[in-house]
C-alpha cells in the first residue's frame, strides 16, 4: 500500500471519528437540557416510568395565621392575545388512531400530539424540545412505543419516534399560564409538524387558559404554609454552632442555601428550620453566627399527612425551644399555646379538605407541580 493511500485512510478515520463525536456532543447537550427541563430524579406517577420534574422547596415565611401566598399574574394587551393564536390551527382532542390512555395528566397540562409516518429526526426533536423549553412554563414530552403500546419519557436520547405527546403545565406558583406562553407552545409544535409533514392535535387553547386561571385561582385559595418561631429572650441571642447541633440532634440536615431540611424517608422535604434573620445558616459561617430566633416552616400543599407532620414540627419547636430557653411565638411575638395550635389544626383540616374535593392530594404529584 501506497504512502498516499495511507494518509487518505487515516485522513479518513480522522473525519469519520470527529463527525462521530461531533454527533455526540450534540446528543449530550441536547440529553442535559432534558434533563434540566424534565428532571430525572423520581419516579413519575403522571408517566411510568418516566422521571419527576425536580421541585424546589419553598423558601417562604408564614405564620400560624395561615395567610395566602402571593401567586404573579402574568397579563399581555387584549390585541396581543388575540393575535398571538391566529396561526394556531386547533382541534378537540387526539385523531382516532391515537392510542385511548393519555400521557400526561389532563387537570393540570395543556397536551399536544403529533403523528408522523416516519420516526422524527432527531435533528427536528431537538429543535422542537428546545423550542417547547423556551415557552416559560414546565412542559413533559413522551413518544408513543408501538411495540410496547406505552408511552415514553424522551428523557432518554437515541430513541426516534412517530409518535409524540407534548405537555405544557397550565399553573405553578408563578401563575397560570400566559396566552403568550400558550401561543409559543403551539407554534412550536405546529412548526415540528410543518417540517415534517406530520399531523399536530392540540387541545382548544381558550378552554385551556379558562382552566388555568380557575385553577390558580383555587391554587391561591391554599397555597399556605404554618410557621412557629422560637425567639431569643430580651438582649439574649442563639449560637450558629447550638442551633445545628440541635437541629441535626433532631433530625435535621443544613442544605447548600442555608436552610435545615427535615425530610422523610423519600427524601422529601416534610418541614423546615430558618433563620428568624434575614441571613440564611450558611455552613461555612454559622460557627461564628448568632441570631435573635429561628422559624420552623411545613409547606401545606405540598407535604403528605400534614396533620401528623403539624403535630412533629410542633413536638420539635417545644423542644428546641426549651433546650436553647427560648419561647415558641408567631410572628407577632405572641406566646403559641395549645389553643392557638389546636385553631392551627382546624384550619389546616380544611386545607386539605378543599384540595381533596377538587381532586388535588396534598403532598401527591399534582400537588408538587401545581406548587412549584
Amino acid at each position: 500500500m501506497s504512502d498516499l493511500q495511507i494518509s487518505l485512510l487515516v485522513i479518513g478515520a480522522v473525519v469519520v471519528g470527529v463527525v462521530y463525536l461531533f454527533n455526540w456532543l450534540q446528543q449530550r447537550r441536547l440529553q442535559q437540557r432534558l434533563e434540566r427541563a424534565f428532571g430525572t430524579e423520581h419516579d413519575d406517577v403522571l408517566l411510568k416510568p418516566a422521571p419527576a420534574t425536580a421541585v424546589a422547596d419553598s423558601g417562604q415565611r408564614f405564620e400560624p395565621q395561615l395567610p395566602q401566598r402571593e401567586r404573579q399574574q402574568e397579563t399581555m394587551p387584549e390585541s396581543a392575545e388575540q393575535s398571538a393564536f391566529e396561526t394556531n390551527a386547533q382541534a378537540p382532542g387526539p385523531s382516532a388512531d391515537q392510542p385511548v390512555t393519555a400521557c400526561f395528566d389532563e387537570m393540570i397540562y395543556f397536551i399536544a400530539y403529533v403523528n408522523a409516518e416516519q420516526p422524527i429526526p432527531d435533528a427536528v426533536m431537538g429543535e422542537l424540545l428546545n423550542n417547547i423549553v423556551a415557552s416559560g412554563k414546565p412542559v413533559r414530552a413522551a413518544g408513543f412505543n408501538a411495540e410496547t403500546g406505552a408511552w415514553e419519557d424522551l428523557g432518554q436520547i437515541g430513541i426516534s419516534y412517530a409518535r409524540l405527546c407534548l405537555a405544557l403545565q397550565l399553573v405553578n406558583r408563578t401563575g397560570p399560564v400566559s396566552p403568550a406562553q400558550l401561543a409559543a407552545f403551539c407554534n412550536a409544535v405546529g412548526s415540528c409538524a410543518d417540517k415534517f409533514a406530520a399531523m399536530a392535535t392540540l387541545a382548544d387553547t381558550q378552554e385551556a387558559l379558562a382552566r388555568a386561571r380557575d385553577l390558580d385561582s383555587f391554587c391561591a385559595e391554599v397555597d399556605v404554609a404554618i410557621g412557629i418561631n422560637i425567639v431569643a429572650p430580651a438582649g439574649a441571642q442563639f449560637a450558629g454552632t447550638r442551633i445545628r447541633a440541635l437541629a441535626e440532634a433532631a433530625g435535621f440536615k443544613l442544605e447548600p442555601e442555608g436552610v435545615f431540611h427535615y425530610r422523610d424517608d423519600d427524601k422529601r422535604t416534610l418541614f423546615t428550620l430558618d433563620n428568624h434573620e434575614p441571613a440564611p445558616f450558611i455552613p461555612e459561617q454559622i460557627k461564628t453566627m448568632y441570631t435573635g430566633g429561628i422559624t420552623l416552616l411545613l409547606d401545606v400543599p405540598r407535604v403528605k399527612d400534614g396533620r401528623k407532620v403539624l403535630d412533629r414540627m410542633v413536638e420539635i419547636g417545644k423542644s428546641l425551644a426549651q433546650l436553647l430557653g427560648g419561647r415558641l411565638v408567631d410572628d407577632n411575638r405572641v406566646a403559641l399555646n395549645d389553643a392557638g395550635i389546636v385553631k392551627i389544626r382546624q384550619q389546616l383540616n380544611l386545607i386539605h379538605d378543599a384540595m381533596e374535593a377538587h381532586d388535588i392530594q396534598a403532598g401527591g404529584e399534582r400537588a408538587l407541580r401545581l406548587f412549584s
